[in-house]
């Protein structure tokens, strides 16, 4: 773009958005900012800092000379990503509402209400790239340079329509260098603190929110061998590879399951041994445990994924590729296959070089191509690795 291009920021108050709004401020665009208002309940708690967060970006939108408008998104934030989060969980599963909120809010009731203004750009402080691939004509997701902050996977919904009409500027470096610019410039953020969890819970204890949407139904926990050693508070509340808060710490295996735990070289198997989240029945509302990081149950060489999105529009090739089951997971290599649903829509299956952990349905699987994020899937079911005992 070397023609001044109005561009539209989301300034969400933290220092990766306000250092974007900088940057195409230099390169002399015509920058405005808005807030994205996506939560309204309880937002005067201690755990919501929207207030905070809309005075910081004001103040940074103060600092660089831009405008800022406050617009409230909260009505279709409830309808579009809320809505299903509450079904998914309630149906057992653990979704990603940061990836559903990418998808219909910040790149599509954000991008509508940005080109309304007159925008022809729309940019946010996502850690990701975008490239028009030349020979093919198409626009490319493409990992940030940090590969300790990249957010494509989170970002893997995105389509042509989307990814052509949005500019990602700190994609290109590292986040020491975007305080380091927060800083030089006096930007009041600039050691503001990264938010962490679900944008609209905050910092707030997650089962405690969850328990005002989510019916309650307490139910056995078991081991591998068919002991109850507990009672769970109701399976919605309970994610694979879960290690605390099962209240079971201190029993030890038995049988067939400590000589499993002992073959695998931990000698001191027993009380002293973590309990993991590896499996949980719906219809029997059972929650299965098992004992040690590498138990066959938390290990899975196949997954299958429907729900599909890919970024071309199609999808890719049968073959060989990467993919993360999870964010901040390392890429590992698989086999992706095509999978027609009994419904009939599309899904893919992968099959692992390396059995995963803990592949957890409701989750995405996202497959790279090298540096190129392709797309991906949400998680129907996993395969666990067979149980042996040495």
């Amino acid at each position: 773009m070397s023609h001044s291009t109005r561009v539209v920021v989301g300034l969400s108050g933290g220092v990766d958005s306000a250092v974007t709004a900088h940057l195409l401020k230099q390169q002399g665009h015509d920058v405005v900012g808005i807030f994205m208002k996506n939560w309204e309940d309880d937002d005067d708690s201690e755990y919501c800092a929207s207030n905070i967060d809309f005075v910081d970006a004001a103040a940074v939108a103060d600092v660089l000379g831009i405008e800022i408008e406050h617009v409230n998104f909260a009505a279709d934030y409830k309808d579009r990503v809320f809505s299903e989060f509450v079904r998914e969980y309630q149906a057992g599963r653990t979704p990603n509402p940061d990836i559903l909120c990418n998808a219909e809010i910040k790149f599509k009731s954000f991008l509508d209400h940005a080109m309304r203004l007159g925008a022809e750009k729309i940019a946010t402080g996502h850690y990701a790239r975008v490239r028009l691939n030349t020979t093919t004509g198409r626009h490319e997701l493409l990992k940030g340079l940090d590969p300790s902050k990249d957010q494509s996977y989170f970002l893997h919904r995105l389509n042509q329509a989307q990814l052509s009409n949005t500019l990602f500027p700190v994609g290109e470096l590292n986040k020491t260098e975007v305080r380091r610019i927060a800083e030089e410039i006096g930007l009041p953020n600039a050691r503001k603190k990264d938010s962490t969890g679900i944008c609209f819970i905050g910092e707030r204890p997650f089962r405690e929110f969850l328990n005002r949407y989510i019916s309650k139904e307490p139910g056995p926990i078991k081991d591998p061998s068919g002991r109850t050693i507990g009672q769970h508070v109701g399976l919605s509340f309970y994610t694979l590879g879960q290690r605390q808060g099962l209240g079971i710490g201190g029993l030890k295996a038995k049988g067939a399951d400590m000589k499993a735990l002992q073959a695998r070289g931990l000698r001191g198997a027993g009380e002293h041994t973590p309990w993991f989240v590896a499996r949980k029945d719906i219809p029997n509302n059972t929650l299965w445990v098992v004992q040690g990081h590498e138990h066959p149950w938390l290990l899975s060489p196949q997954l299958q994924a429907t729900d599909v999105s890919w970024c071309t529009g199609e999808a890719p090739a049968p073959g060989a590729y990467a993919a993360k089951t999870r964010y901040r997971q390392t890429d590992a290599a698989c086999d992706l296959q095509a999978l027609g649903m009994p419904d009939g829509s599309r899904g893919f299956e992968l099959s692992f070089s390396d059995p995963q952990w803990a592949v957890t349905p409701g989750q995405s699987a996202v497959l790279y191509d090298g540096e190129v994020c392709l797309g991906g899937g949400v998680i129907q079911s996993a395969s666990a690795c067979p149980q042996t005992t040495g």
